[in-house]
């Protein structure tokens, strides 16, 4: 038996053997595993899937706003598309050596053309190949901490050897004239220059030399693929593809097993949750725009992820994990931490949703009865008075006693406009004359409108994501019933939360209705005339986008173009709009103890704005934003040199109503 035929029979039982590694860790992981997960609802949209595919897979669109690694990240990955040419025809070789020793796949293997693209990306990705591990070993980054560092710069070394020995092998090739289309490789014919006064027969060896590393690393990274991060390499496809498209402010209701409410094992997640569990890249994109995080709390997004993941992976084929899920995997701080703002999901490449499964171990939580007595208060107050502050109903419409003549009960006569004021705003102090401004603007603008008085309740956006399932229908389904008994056109609601709930989750219960954010209606009411703003107010002022205004129903540019009406100067944040700092306040937080951090998101907001040095006021739109911020404002002792104002007291300004 000669060289050649060995070298066959070595590649059919190394093909055999990596595949069959492969196969079966993807059967136990994609098969065994997910089966284990309840069932997703699905939305078909196929052509909008299709077309995610091609943006955000083949485009590697969300991967650019991190400009550099997004980059580097593009040539990888389209170079391991180009390039997986050349592994076909280096299988294609080692398999029938024995036929002829370099056999040629026809048009793969000698096709001009598509050697030079594969010279050209071979040469990219080594570059690009050197830049992440640069990186993750010199610049380290936070958002890599609790990563497999070392897994991941491994891979990375098995992609760069990929590469090389791909290039000297074709460099040799060309020199000892073996390769016909070597004139179509300028990369490797720089390579062969290196080699070119080596006698032949060393050249001979390397080149097969080389061809070993070449295709062997390969199968190595093949058996490897499954049991780490870059197992995304295969379930990006149907991540992406299986991604959600329903709205991002409409959670699914809660599972229910025998009876309880919420996720205590990773088995009763749903196969699409463990899909994401698997699909996460450890690439802490997410880790780096959480607020809890940031503050110095006991959450990332990333490392939940990635012990879920971890949880999921040591199930074996005929039992189930004994360690409890919550408390032993994922502790009770970490859940309490998110504030739900949505930063990680929006910030994620490959649209891992992350609140999906902290709000379902919520549940949970609430059903054990684990949850802290602050917060255990404001849920027993609202499910007793329908507010959080525990107070009487009839002591909702109390900021609107002074108004002459009365603002008209939405129950008892029709109106244009039913204003949902909510509970911040009719209750809190601090409050109450912004609630009072925005009926004095409503009212200069001629709008028919009226409130629900002591009928309405919380809407419940943030009792759903505290986790308390029930309370929310409860909810939804008595402000449903006073909804459909009062004669309106449209809601308007001073509270992104609020807005949120009943644009997304209320049609769910029956409920769809036409709703806007005052912003919006604000915006409209000024582009028709109808409110118009003489008082110029000049300055330099800075907006805060609140997170259930922009980053979950995209609403950016209705607020902005109120406050230039008004004749401010905006100047914006470093992070604002899909970026914007979460204030601290969602997903229930603002009825939580801070816990033990090291500065909270809110503060952090407050000396983004002051760095900024001529801006002297920061603007708000939305109740808990305001109360956030002008604590913060004492605590960071930037009190003279801040003010915090909510958009309609720039409007009620402009509009000469002070």
């Amino acid at each position: 038996m000669d060289y050649y035929q060995l070298k066959s029979i070595v590649v059919f039982l190394s093909i055999l053997l990596s595949v069959s590694l492969f196969a079966v860790r993807i059967y136990q992981h994609l098969w065994v595993n997910l089966r284990r997960g309840r069932s997703a609802p699905l939305t078909p949209r196929w052509s909008q899937r299709l077309k995610g595919l091609s943006i955000y897979v083949g485009g590697q669109l969300r991967l650019f706003r991190f400009p550099l690694p997004g980059i580097s990240h593009f040539f990888i990955f389209w170079g391991f598309l180009v390039l997986s040419f050349t592994i076909l025809q280096a299988i294609a070789e080692g398999l029938l050596s024995f036929v002829s020793p370099h056999y040629v796949l026809p048009l793969i293997g000698n096709f001009g053309a598509l050697a030079f693209v594969q010279d050209f990306f071979a040469l990219a990705v080594a570059l690009a190949v050197g830049y992440a591990l640069y990186v993750r070993l010199i610049i380290d980054p936070v958002r890599y901490q609790g990563s497999h560092k070392a897994q991941g710069s491994l891979v990375l070394i098995f992609i760069l050897t990929i590469v090389l020995s791909l290039l000297v092998m074709n460099a040799l090739r060309g020199n000892l004239g073996e390769d016909p289309i070597s004139d179509w490789r300028p990369v490797s014919s720089l390579f062969g220059r290196v080699f070119a006064d080596w006698d032949p027969n060393t050249q001979n060896v390397i080149q097969e030399l080389s061809y070993w590393v070449h295709l062997g690393v390969v199968l190595l990274f093949l058996t490897e693929l499954p049991t780490g991060k870059h197992f995304h390499v295969v379930v990006s496809l149907p991540a992406v593809f299986l991604r959600k498209l329903e709205p991002r402010g409409k959670l699914q209701p809660a599972p229910i097993f025998n009876g309880n409410v919420g996720v205590s094992t990773v088995e009763q997640f749903s196969w699409r949750q463990m899909l994401d569990f698997y699909t996460c890249t450890e690439c802490g994109r997410c880790q780096e725009v959480c607020p809890a995080f940031l503050s110095g709390l006991p959450l990332s997004p990333k490392l939940l992820m990635m012990s879920l993941r971890d949880n999921l992976k040591t199930h074996t084929r005929d039992a189930l994990l004994d360690v409890p899920l919550l408390g032993e995997v994922i502790t009770e701080e970490e859940l309490w931490a998110c504030s739900t703002c949505y930063a990680c999901d929006q910030e994620c490449p490959l649209f891992i949703e992350h609140i999906s499964p902290v709000v379902d171990m919520r549940c949970s939580l609430v059903i054990e009865g684990r949850v802290e007595s602050e917060l255990q208060d404001a849920l027993m107050h609202l499910g007793r008075y329908g507010n959080s502050f525990g107070k009487s109903a009839r002591a909702r419409p109390k900021w609107s006693q002074s108004f002459q003549p009365k603002i008209k009960d939405a129950r008892r006569e029709a109106v244009e406009y039913l204003w949902y004021v909510g509970d911040y705003a009719s209750f809190h102090p601090g409050l109450t004359q912004i609630t009072q401004k925005t009926a004095h603007v409503f009212t200069q603008a001629g709008l028919d409108f009226g409130i629900l008085y002591d009928s309405e309740q919380n809407a419940g956006n943030d009792v759903r994501r505290v986790g308390e399932d029930g309370l929310f229908e409860m909810l939804a389904k008595k402000n449903l019933r006073t909804l459909q008994k009062a004669d309106f056109t449209t809601i308007v609601s001073t509270d992104p939360h609020t807005y949120n709930t009943i644009l997304n989750e209320y049609p769910s219960f029956n409920g769809d209705f036409s709703i806007l954010h005052y912003s919006q209606l604000l915006d409209q009411l000024i582009n028709s005339g109808r409110l118009e703003l003489p008082r110029k107010i000049r300055g330099n002022v800075a907006f805060h986008d609140p997170c259930y205004l922009g980053r979950y129903n995209g609403v950016y540019e209705e607020p902005r173009r109120v406050i230039e009406a008004a004749g401010c100067n905006l100047v914006e944040l470093p992070r604002n709009r899909d970026r914007a700092l979460c204030c601290g306040a969602g997903g229930g937080r603002i009825w939580m103890q801070e816990g033990d951090l090291t500065e909270r998101p809110s503060e952090m907001r407050i000396r983004e704005i002051a760095a900024l040095g001529d801006v002297s006021t920061l603007v708000v739109a939305c109740p808990k934003d305001y109360i956030m911020y002008q604590d913060a404002l004492k605590t960071t002792g930037f009190e003279d040199h801040l003010v915090v104002k909510d958009l309609i007291e720039l409007v009620h300004d402009s509009a000469r109503l002070s």
